[in-house]
């Protein structure tokens, strides 16, 4: 027979078991580390990124404090790979819950996922200054070298 306890702990372990599986952390007021999602209705630069196994070309990119990039994003490689915004730190922190769910959907102006031939745009304006990371984050992409970095002056 199961006590009103052993179904309160029960309930609790798969609430935090399903958490991660639902996508980034969420940011709400706090912002996001590297700016913020872009307005479609400001001019913007547009940058190619391209996603092959186990890079990023360009591996660098030289924006300006406040401009607005619309990301042009299209995966060449032969494997899903992921583009994902942000500072090293958290970059890193996230490559680990992902190790653990390597299915994890994003849903998060700073990130997409693209299967083989696909292509996707993320437009992001840079209000902070600073360098920013952005790395594949599917397990063993990142420690392969799959990452990149927008320096913001």
């Amino acid at each position: 027979m199961k006590t009103p306890v052993m179904i309160s702990a029960a309930i609790a372990a798969a609430m935090i078991a399903a958490a991660p599986a639902r996508g980034h952390e969420q940011h709400g007021a706090q912002g996001y580390s590297a700016g913020e999602p872009g307005d479609p209705k400001l001019p913007s630069r547009t940058v190619e990124v391209l996603l092959t196994e186990m890079e990023f070309t360009p591996a660098r990119i030289d924006v300006k404090r406040g401009e607005q990039i619309r990301f042009m994003l299209r995966n060449n490689g032969k494997e899903d790979h992921e583009f994902l915004l942000a500072t090293k730190t958290e970059n890193l922190k996230h490559a680990a819950v992902m190790k653990k769910h390597p299915h994890m959907e994003h849903a998060e102006p700073n990130g997409a996922r693209l299967a083989p031939g696909k292509t996707t745009e993320l437009l992001w304006r840079f209000t902070k200054t600073g360098t920013f990371e952005y790395s594949c984050l599917i397990p063993d992409h990142r420690d392969y070298g799959m990452t990149g970095h927008v320096s913001v002056k």
